[in-house]
């Protein structure tokens, strides 16, 4: 068995055989780096003609900045095209929810609620003519408030309608907040598409 080590005893000495011992002589450790580092090998200098090939030109990276931009412009009006297709999904969506709370109004009051009442007769119970009869005290819209559409307006309510003679009409003006438009400023309502006004 071999000794214990002692404690400020180094378990694996790592000694070159080129190292200089621990004498402290200045000149000796400066000649022995001199010669670790004369091992690495030494980049030779590029000749004149190879200098501009070192690194990128403007010409080319203005290419990439291009080609870029270009990339963003294409990707990016697809997404915000499918951003605008997701507000008029939304739109559709709530309003079939404000369909559904106006359907249990009716059963509840035995009509819907008037033009003037507005949507705002879901969440707090009217007070003009016709007044409804059983109201329920929590209202007919879970958080207590009429959502707006995915534009940020209020949507827009008449009862009766003029596309739905036998209900109401709800509608959204769509994304410029006017009535008419194509595309996403098309109104979205809750009649088929081909009924006239």
């Amino acid at each position: 068995m071999s000794a214990p080590l002692a404690s400020n005893q180094p378990r694996f000495p790592i000694v070159s055989r080129s190292e200089p011992k621990a004498s402290g002589d200045r000149v000796q450790r400066a000649a022995h780096l001199r010669s670790r580092i004369a091992r690495f090998p030494r980049s030779e200098p590029k000749a004149s003609g190879d200098l501009h090939k070192a690194g990128f030109t403007l010409i080319e990276i203005m290419a990439v900045v291009l080609i870029i931009g270009l990339l963003t412009a294409v990707v990016g009006t697809a997404i915000f095209g499918q951003i605008d297709r997701a507000r008029v999904t939304t739109a559709k969506t709530q309003m079939k929810q404000i369909e559904a709370a106006l359907d249990f109004y009716r059963m509840d009051n035995g009509r819907y609620p008037t033009t003037e009442q507005g949507l705002d007769a879901l969440v707090h119970e009217p007070s003009t003519e016709p007044v409804p009869r059983e109201y329920r005290p929590e209202g007919y819209l879970q958080g207590g408030k009429v959502p707006r559409d995915p534009w940020g307006a209020p949507y827009e309510y008449q009862a009766p309608g003029q596309r739905n003679t036998y209900g109401f009409d709800i509608w959204s003006f769509g994304a410029d907040g006017q009535p008419g438009g194509k595309g996403v400023d098309a109104d979205v309502g809750n009649w088929a598409e081909d009924s006239a006004p």
